[in-house]
C-alpha cells in the first residue's frame, strides 16, 4: 500500500508540476516569441490566457468526466492530450498556431489537475492525507513560481520551442508509470452540465477579449462596451442556470459557506496579482534592461526558489496557528514585495535593490501555497472534496486570466515596447495595481473563521477502499 501511495504521489505530483509550470514558463520567452513570430501585445496575452482560460472553464467538467468514465483512464487520456499539444506548440510557425496549441494544452490541463487530487487523496491513509495534500499544493505552487527561471534557462540553452518540447519526454515517461501504479476508480455518475460550461466559456471569453483589446479599440468604444455587456449577460445567465439545474457544473451551494467563499476570493486575488505582475516583470529585465532570457530567469530566482524552502515550514505553522492566518501572512508579503518592486523599478535600477523585494514575494508565495489545498478541503464534506478543489483551482486560474488581461491593458495605456523607459512607464503602474489587489486579499483571508476539524469515519480505511476498488471499479474512492 505504501509503495502504491508513494508512486501515486510521485506520478500525480510530477503531472501537476508540469501542468502548473506551463502557466508561466512561457513568460520569459515572450520577448523572443514577439520577435520571431512578429506577435502583437494582444497575441502575447493570448499566449498566456488561452491556456489559463480553457484550463479554468473546463476544470470542473474534467473532474466530472473522470468520475463517469474512470479517473485513471481519463487521467491518462489527458496526459496524452497535454503531451501532444505541447509538441504542437513547439512546432508553431505563427502566433495563431501557438495560441491554438496553448488552448489544447489548457484542455489537457483541465482534465489532469482535479484528477491528480482525487487519485492522490484515495491512495493515502487518512492520517497522512493532510501531509500529502500539503506537499501536493506546494508542488503546484512551485511549478507556477519557478516557470520564469525554467523558461529562461531553456530559451537561452536552446530556443523558445524547447519550453514545450521538454514536456514531451516527461509525458511519455509518466504514461507507463501511471498505467502501472494508479488505481482505477469512479465517482458518482452525474450528467455533464454542457449548458453551464458553454455559458461560462462564452461569458468569460467576451470579458477577457474586451480587456485584451481595450488598448487597441479604446475603453469607451462600442465594441468594448458591447463585449463587456455580452459577457455580463452570459455570466448572469450562467449563475441563474447553475442555481436551477439539478446537476450544476459549479454548485453554488458551496459558497453558502463563508469560509469556502472567502478562501476562493483570496485565491483569486493572489493569482490576479501574481500572474499579471509576472507577465510584465518577466519581460522587464529583457526589454527595459537588455538582459538575456537566461539572465532574466536567474535574476527572478529569489522569487521562485524561496517557496520551496518556505512551504514545508508553512505547512507546520498552519497546523499550529491556522491555515487562514498563514495565508493572510503570505498575501501580505506578496503585496509588500510587489509594491516594493513597483516603487524601485527603473531601466537603470541595480539588481541589489530588487533582491529583497523578490525574496519578499517568494516568502509570500510559500506561505500561501502550502496550506491552501488542505484549507479548501476542510470546508466541505468528504463527498464534495473533488468539486471543491476543482472550483478553487478554476477560480485561481480565472484570477490569473484577469490579472494578465487587466495589467497588460494598464501597461498598454501607459507604455509600450518601443524603449526601455516606455516599458517601465507601462509596467510600474500595472504592478502597483497588482499589489493593491493582493493587499485586499489580506483582509479577506483574515475574515475566514477557524474551521472545525472533520472526524475521519472510523469504519472506513483506505485498505478497505482499495479492496473495493479491486473488486468493483465503480466504487467511489472516498
Amino acid at each position: 500500500m505504501r509503495n502504491r501511495a508513494l508512486w501515486t504521489f510521485l506520478v500525480t505530483s510530477f503531472v501537476l508540476f508540469m501542468v502548473q509550470l506551463d502557466n508561466l514558463v512561457v513568460a520569459i520567452a515572450l520577448p523572443t516569441i514577439k520577435h520571431e513570430l512578429n506577435a502583437s501585445l494582444e497575441a502575447l496575452e493570448w499566449t498566456v490566457n488561452a491556456y489559463t482560460l480553457v484550463f479554468a472553464v473546463l476544470l470542473l467538467t474534467g473532474a466530472a468526466i473522470g468520475d463517469r468514465f474512470g479517473r485513471k483512464r481519463v487521467f491518462l487520456g489527458g496526459l496524452v492530450l497535454f503531451t501532444a499539444a505541447s509538441a504542437a506548440a513547439a512546432m508553431s510557425t505563427s502566433a495563431g498556431e501557438l495560441v491554438a496549441a496553448r488552448a489544447a494544452q489548457g484542455l489537457g490541463a483541465a482534465v489532469l489537475t482535479p484528477l491528480t487530487l482525487t487519485l492522490l487523496s484515495a491512495a493515502v491513509s487518512p492520517e497522512r492525507r493532510a501531509l500529502a495534500l500539503g506537499a501536493w499544493g506546494a508542488v503546484g505552487g512551485l511549478g507556477i513560481a519557478i516557470g520564469p527561471v525554467v523558461g529562461g534557462a531553456v530559451v537561452a540553452g536552446a530556443s523558445w520551442q524547447w519550453i514545450f518540447w521538454v514536456n514531451v519526454p516527461i509525458g511519455i515517461l509518466l504514461l507507463p508509470a501511471g498505467a502501472i501504479w494508479l488505481r482505477e476508480s469512479r465517482g458518482a455518475t452525474r450528467p455533464l452540465d454542457l449548458v453551464g460550461t458553454a455559458l461560462a466559456s462564452a461569458g468569460l471569453f467576451a470579458i477577457v477579449l474586451g480587456l485584451v483589446e481595450s488598448g487597441a479599440w479604446g475603453w469607451t468604444s462600442a465594441r468594448i462596451i458591447g463585449l463587456f455587456a455580452v459577457g455580463a449577460v452570459l455570466f448572469g445567465l450562467f449563475l441563474v442556470w447553475e442555481s436551477r439545474t439539478p446537476h450544476p457544473m459549479l454548485p453554488l451551494r458551496l459558497f453558502r459557506s463563508r469560509a469556502f467563499a472567502l478562501i476562493n476570493v483570496t485565491a483569486l486575488m493572489l493569482h490576479f496579482g501574481l500572474f499579471g505582475s509576472i507577465f510584465l516583470l518577466a519581460q522587464f529585465f529583457q526589454v527595459a534592461q537588455g538582459k538575456s532570457a537566461l539572465e532574466a530567469g536567474l535574476l527572478t530566482l529569489p522569487w521562485t526558489a524561496v517557496p520551496a524552502v518556505v512551504a514545508p515550514v508553512a505547512a507546520g505553522l498552519a497546523k499550529r496557528f491556522g491555515g487562514h492566518r498563514i495565508i493572510a501572512a503570505g498575501m501580505f508579503f506578496q503585496a509588500l514585495g510587489l509594491a516594493w518592486l513597483a516603487l524601485v523599478s527603473t531601466p537603470t535600477v541595480p539588481y541589489t535593490e530588487l533582491l529583497l523585494p523578490f525574496f519578499t514575494c517568494g516568502l509570500g508565495l510559500g506561505l500561501f501555497f502550502a496550506p491552501i489545498a488542505n484549507l479548501v478541503l476542510s470546508t466541505v464534506d468528504r463527498t464534495e472534496e473533488g468539486i471543491a478543489s476543482g472550483t478553487n483551482n478554476a477560480i485561481r486560474q480565472i484570477g490569473g486570466v484577469f490579472g494578465v488581461a487587466v495589467l497588460a491593458s494598464i501597461f498598454a495605456h501607459n507604455g509600450s515596447y518601443t524603449s526601455p523607459q516606455s516599458f517601465a512607464d507601462g509596467s510600474i503602474p500595472a504592478v502597483w495595481v497588482g499589489a493593491a489587489v493582493v493587499a485586499a486579499g489580506v483582509v479577506t483571508a483574515l475574515l475566514i473563521r477557524p474551521l472545525r476539524k472533520r472526524p475521519v469515519p472510523p469504519a472506513r480505511s483506505d485498505r478497505t477502499l482499495e479492496t473495493r476498488n479491486d473488486d468493483d471499479h465503480h466504487a467511489h474512492p472516498r
